[in-house]
């Protein structure tokens, strides 16, 4: 495939055919379809859709180029005539060529040539010729869309405007007429029961008197009523049991409507009868906890009656009653509804314990009452997963890593789920000495612990806060990792209590009422090791001011720190006993330095609270027409600062409280994202993203821990930038982690349909980062009015990818399109061009 992509596109650049050589005489290709509504033209997608005969892919958009169409005429129409004619009908020239290439290779060759006109076919796309009766069928279908939208008396017709060069322009005139409007709504209901309820469930009727004729809402409208019903108890009622007959004749473009509701009809097996719907309560609600093929023919050997709903288990009952009987919306002597049985199935399968829970009902005769017979198939308590890696990165040459879970259900009958998970991993560096005792001298060890209990474990009723038809749910995780020759090598130790809940099947809410997380630094000594940016710098300063020789080094590998000369030049510049001045550049450059250098290497405490919310219109993989918002606040640091206060804990000489002798941190962040898409109809969708985080320092701190500060750039963000390398604001740093507490991001993208799996995409990304609020004072870098919004970066592309069905395989090109640490009048188109491009590569869409 690859190699016939490469074949095509070589060929796509010396062709100069016509987009009409596959076009036979007295045809004519189709190049544009336009549908005039009232004179006026029509753009609306829905409305475009209607034409059966579609212009080629490619004729309007694009660029205005139909590669489908040319990849398609590169093909031969008859090529098995074409090789039997140039090759097979001379045998000579069969001989020939079987001497030099031998039998197998000829007959190969013969077969990648089919192959190949094949393919070109197949990924192509064929002329789209003009078809008298498809412009008939068009007329006819853009007739019965007005008609459903109150136009009755429309007139739709068409005209063809063709030319020497075969092709083909096609107009629709629509001529709508006078629109029809509704007026009375008269109800004709056989059951009484339903009849006595048609005060409450028409007032939120949607055929409005007055509105336009719209044939939709009359689907809405039975829609509504028979889902409003069968919530009120009617059981057996259905949506076909709602008719509409409408009145138009002499009635000055009136609709006059009657609602039909019968009676139940009940088929046998050779006659019909009807009888008036009724209402039905439910007599009993039965669950089957372990129901399943092997023990079908077992008896009921455990049962319990709990808040009124009875459990059966054919073993021992494995589960708490109250955990599976709060999964279940259907109560005992409660009318029958809907929304309960959906409720109790999506609750059920939100446990994850049992295999597609089942839900039936039984109607009791001789009452007219319903028995629920809940179904479950628990599904096997232990789950073993185990994970091996092997990887190469930028600080080993090799590493193997292998981590395994352990799931248990129903670990304390409740319904929880306890997920045990541990990964260990080994590598030697890229930096590791000659003779260095261990060639891996790279690991990492770390393990979570994971308890998801369905409800909210608190002391306090929260039913009428948060319903339990909103699936809540309580996690409480604990981990840990060690890292060594990684970075500065750290511990660290997190853990986490949280409440999760869905208001709604689009809605996500998440509050992480406790957050604590311990990192401790293990190798400050080896920081000018990592970030060797800062490292050279330093040296150059020390150079320039003959503080080292010109090829001196601010490091010794024989001293136990190797780095001890730079943090002593450090010192020395900071207290006065070099040449620079508070009021030189360099002084300001080594002093930033050191202050990153403490900000790196110091240990965070975080105990945080925050919120999570999600709205998710998204209805499926294939919508491409939805909009995501998310909106996250996060406080740190307050209790631990109220109770450092209330203590009267001594504070140290940065003036912090400290807790195990580790400054917390305290701050408030807040983060808003929004994502929409539009489907411009035929594989065409333009994405926009806009993004907007903020954390404030304050109290107890006067920066941001570097895990939760912003960063810009990366293959997700502003795509001309590799991550960590924009910013902040116009600043030129050169540091190997640039990060701020403010970030702006904004992007938008067209993608549309090239060939097969292929995709294309063009796109425009702009933001950055900068410091606002907090201890950092380098202007450049610093967010301090709105006139600094002149340093959003600006990077620009276009994007090539492959749809796997399951995942994407991305592939992006980046441009600086507006670079803010040029000079102000050098930043548009400085570095525009592919040697100063960032290729990216990604799995999935940018967002």
């Amino acid at each position: 495939m690859r190699r016939n992509t490469l074949w095509l596109f070589c060929i796509l650049a010396l062709s100069s055919c016509s987009v009409v050589k596959r076009v036979k005489d007295g045809q004519h290709l189709i190049v544009s379809n336009t549908i005039l509504e009232d004179s006026v033209h029509v753009t609306n997608e829905r409305i475009n859709n209607i034409i059966a005969q579609k212009t080629n892919s490619g004729m309007r958009k694009f660029m205005g180029f139909p590669l489908k169409l040319h990849i398609y005429n590169l093909a031969r129409p008859n090529i098995d005539s074409i090789l039997n004619a140039n090759i097979l009908s001379d045998s000579t020239k069969v001989k020939r060529r079987v001497a030099l290439l031998s039998k197998k290779q000829f007959d190969k060759t013969l077969k990648n040539r089919r192959d190949f006109n094949a393919w070109l076919k197949k990924t192509g796309e064929a002329p789209v010729i003009f078809d008298e009766e498809k412009a008939i069928k068009t007329t006819k279908n853009l007739k019965k869309y007005y008609y459903s939208k109150g136009w009755f008396n429309n007139d739709v017709t068409y005209e063809v405007e063709k030319d020497s060069n075969k092709f083909a322009k096609v107009t629709y005139k629509v001529n709508r007429s006078e629109p029809y409007i509704l007026d009375a709504l008269i109800p004709i209901i056989s059951s009484p029961a339903i009849d006595s309820m048609y005060a409450k469930f028409s007032t939120g009727t949607l055929l409005k008197k007055g509105e336009q004729f719209d044939e939709q809402n009359y689907e809405n409208e039975r829609e509504r009523i028979n889902t409003y019903l069968r919530n009120a108890g009617f059981y057996y009622f259905a949506q076909d049991n709602v008719r509409f007959e409408m009145d138009t004749i002499n009635t000055n473009h009136k609709v006059h409507t009657d609602l039909i509701i019968g009676d139940r009809i009940i088929r046998g097996d050779d006659s019909t009868t009807t009888k008036p719907f009724k209402i039905y309560k439910i007599k009993e609600v039965n669950i089957f906890t372990d129901d399943n093929f092997e023990n079908r023919f077992n008896s009921i050997s455990d049962s319990v009656t709990f808040k009124g709903i009875n459990l059966y288990s054919k073993e021992k009952l494995r589960f708490r009653p109250k955990a599976l009987t709060d999964a279940v919306f259907i109560n005992k002597g409660q009318t029958y509804s809907d929304l309960a049985r959906s409720r109790t199935a999506r609750y059920l399968n939100d446990l994850n314990m049992f295999r597609y829970p089942n839900i039936d009902f039984v109607e009791n005769e001789d009452d007219s009452t319903l028995t629920a017979n809940i179904f479950l198939e628990p599904k096997k308590k232990y789950g073993l997963s185990f994970d091996s890696d092997i990887n190469q990165s930028n600080i080993q040459s090799i590493g193997f890593s292998l981590s395994s879970g352990l799931k248990i259900r129903n670990v304390f009958r409740g319904a929880e789920t306890l997920e045990i998970t541990g990964i260990a991993a080994i590598g030697a560096s890229k930096s590791r000495s000659a003779n260095s005792t261990s060639f891996f001298d790279i690991n990492e060890f770390g393990g979570n612990i994971r308890l998801t209990i369905p409800r909210l474990f608190s002391p306090f009723k929260t039913e009428k806060i948060i319903p339990k038809y909103m699936s809540p749910n309580t996690a409480i995780n604990l981990s840990a990792t060690s890292q060594q020759n990684i970075g500065l090598d750290k511990q660290s130790i997190s853990g986490i209590f949280s409440y999760n809940w869905f208001p709604s099947n689009t809605v996500t809410n998440t509050l992480e009422l406790f957050n604590i997380n311990f990192v401790k630094n293990l190798n400050t000594n080896n920081y000018f090791g990592v970030y060797q940016n800062s490292f050279g710098r330093l040296n150059a300063i020390a150079r320039d001011i003959d503080y080292i020789e010109d090829d001196g080094t601010l490091s010794d590998s024989s001293l136990a720190n190797q780095y001890e000369p730079a943090d002593i030049f450090i010192s020395d510049v900071l207290t006065g006993n070099t040449t620079l001045t508070a009021s030189d550049d360099d002084y300001v450059n080594v002093n930033n330095i050191e202050e990153r250098k403490e900000r790196l290497t110091e240990n965070n405490l975080i105990f945080s609270t925050s919120f999570d919310y999600k709205k998710d219109r998204r209805k499926n993989i294939f919508d491409n027409d939805f909009s995501i918002f998310k909106w996250r606040i996060e406080l740190a640091g307050n209790l631990m600062s109220n109770i450092s206060n209330i203590a009267g804990l001594s504070k140290n000489d940065d003036d912090n409280y400290e807790i195990f002798g580790v400054a917390f941190s305290q701050y408030i962040k807040t983060e808003i994202d929004y994502i929409k898409y539009v489907d411009l109809g035929r594989k065409n969708v333009f994405a926009f993203r806009s993004y907007v985080g903020i954390a404030i320092p304050y109290g107890n701190s006067n920066s941001i821990p570097f895990a939760e500060s912003f960063f810009a750039g990366g293959p997700n963000d502003n795509r001309a930038w590799t991550a960590y390398n924009l910013g902040p604001g116009s600043s030129s740093s050169t540091n190997e982690f640039n990060e701020a507490n403010f970030k702006l991001h904004l992007s938008a993208e067209q993608r549309f349909s090239l060939f097969g799996g292929f995709q294309g995409a063009i796109f425009v990304d702009a933001g950055n980062i900068w410091n606002v609020l907090d201890n950092v004072t380098e202007e450049a870098a610093t967010l301090n009015n709105l006139s600094a919004l002149k340093d959003i970066a600006i990077g620009s592309g276009l994007g090539i990818r492959y749809d796997f069905d399951f995942f994407v395989l991305r592939f992006d090109v980046g441009f600086k399109t507006h670079d803010p640490a040029q000079e102000i009048g050098n930043r548009w188109f400085r570095d525009y061009n592919f040697g100063n491009a960032v290729y990216n590569i990604g799995i999935n869409y940018p967002f």
